[in-house]
């Protein structure tokens, strides 16, 4: 069964937006993983705008399934991972500035900062996912660099599944496939939701994980957390 990792950054949002510590991001990490999920995603940006550098820390010690980190390899970044030490960090290079993730790491532009990255958390026995494009020259690039996995970038993907077009999962097929014949694990996430996890999950060989939050936060409003939860689980089997 490909793992569902629960990103709760959209709750931090929430609370952010009126202070104080409702919704409280500790219980939902408790309660997701209650319900079923696997593990639990966030990714703090420099500005804090939703999750916070305190969040990762209060998180550690109630996150008992699987802790995956994302974000840019920035120096205060590298200092929390390294003193949370999640089970894994996945490395994006999103602008300071980006209201999203938008792109995959370039594997070769960025090949030798990035195999310094990676050496340091392997160092510290921390899992480590590139987020890349379904490029296969930027996959060939993760495994020169020592990732122990890829992330792929599913924009691109979600957009032509809801316009009616199922060959738009081609590129993430041949990654995968790549990718298996490389020993990368694999993982996916951005955009994908109840509409099109299922199509995308009996299509990609060997997905290991996938971290969804914007779109399972939002289903969540009209059906609630623990149902859809437990809808994802059912379509990822």
């Amino acid at each position: 069964m490909t793992k569902l990792s629960v990103n709760i950054n959209k709750i931090a949002t929430l609370r952010n937006s009126r202070g104080g510590s409702m919704p409280n991001v500790v219980q939902v990490a408790k309660d997701v993983q209650k319900f079923g999920a696997h593990g639990v995603t966030i990714h703090p940006r420099p500005d804090e705008r939703h999750i916070r550098y305190q969040d990762a820390r209060d998180l550690k010690s109630v996150v008992y399934t699987e802790f995956n980190i994302e974000g840019n390899p920035v120096a205060k970044f590298m200092d929390l991972v390294l003193e949370v030490k999640p089970t894994q960090v996945t490395l994006v290079p999103d602008a300071d500035d980006a209201l999203t993730s938008n792109a995959g790491w370039d594997t070769l532009k960025h090949k030798d900062f990035l195999i310094e990255i990676i050496q340091e958390f392997k160092r510290n026995n921390i899992r480590t996912s590139l987020f890349v494009d379904p490029v296969l020259e930027m996959v060939e690039g993760a495994k020169i660099i020592g990732a122990d996995r890829i992330e792929l970038y599913t924009e691109h993907f979600a957009h032509q599944y809801g316009l009616g077009n199922e060959n738009g999962i081609q590129p993430y097929v041949d990654a995968a496939v790549l990718a298996t014949q490389l020993e990368l694990g694999i993982n996916a996430g951005h955009d994908l939701s109840l509409d099109n996890i299922q199509f995308f999950k009996q299509n990609i060989p060997g997905l290991l994980e996938v971290s969804i939050g914007h779109a399972l936060i939002c289903e969540s409003l009209y059906l609630g957390i623990e149902n859809v939860v437990n809808m994802y689980l059912h379509k990822l089997k």
